[in-house]
């Protein structure tokens, strides 16, 4: 078995999920007492959303680079960045270490073209639903992203920030949710990515008319699959 490297805190809410799914997953694959060989550098979400708000995606690249090189240096044998939106900086944290870089986009890509889908609504932070460095990685795969509304972007952005991120879990964002899906399938969409991974602490397959891809799952056990392929 490899041993993970989780690059997490941001937020912890959704790092400790990580944490669990891939201990689960472990435990369906090899049962009994087995858990995942993994290790954990949680980085302060204060600093890092300092910088995203300001625009040093570079700065925070260094930040989550020298998590990668001291996960590397822990044993590390594969990383996970366990955030979508600081996957704008993934090849610059890639570059920092000689072991492999599990990308979220590709992960999630690749469950959604299994189940079939091919044009998918897209949550997630404003950085994640507005600029390209996520939707060019979905598209690349031949995915057509579809993101709401500069209204509904904001409600998104707003609920998991001011919400999400510190454990706040409310029947009304879920609701306004529930609508800002609801308008990406009018729209066209046929699945929707949870592309932030504290949404599934609020939205679950339940909660959708259509297939929800949720990242944070979907990530945890492709990590879990890498760390057990028979070259692992």
């Amino acid at each position: 078995m490899r041993t993970i490297g989780l690059i997490g805190g941001m937020s912890w809410e959704s790092s400790a999920e990580y944490y669990r799914l891939v201990n689960t997953f472990v435990r369906e694959r090899l049962g009994g007492l087995h858990s995942a060989r993994c290790v954990l550098y949680s980085v302060d979400f204060a600093e890092i959303e300092r910088l995203q708000v300001a625009g040093e995606w570079e700065r925070a690249g260094d930040v989550l680079a020298g998590a990668a090189r001291g996960l590397e240096a822990a044993g590390a044998e594969l990383v996970l960045i366990c955030t979508n939106t600081m996957h704008k900086v993934a090849a610059q944290v890639a570059d920092a270490v000689s072991v492999p870089l599990l990308h979220l986009g590709d992960a999630t890509a690749g469950a959604v073209r299994a189940a079939g889908v091919r044009r998918v609504g897209l949550l997630g932070t404003a950085f994640t639903m507005e600029q390209d460095f996520y939707r060019d990685r979905l598209a690349g795969h031949g995915l057509d992203v579809l993101v709401p509304d500069a209204a509904g972007r904001a409600v998104v952005h707003r609920v998991i920030y001011e919400e999400l991120c510190l454990g706040v879990v409310r029947e009304a964002s879920r609701d306004a949710y529930r609508d800002v899906i609801g308008e990406l399938v009018r729209r066209g969409a046929e699945g929707v990515i949870l592309g932030c991974t504290e949404i599934e602490l609020l939205i679950g397959q339940e909660h959708s008319p259509v297939p929800v891809f949720p990242t944070t799952r979907l990530h945890a056990r492709a990590a879990v699959e890498a760390a057990l392929a028979p070259d692992g």
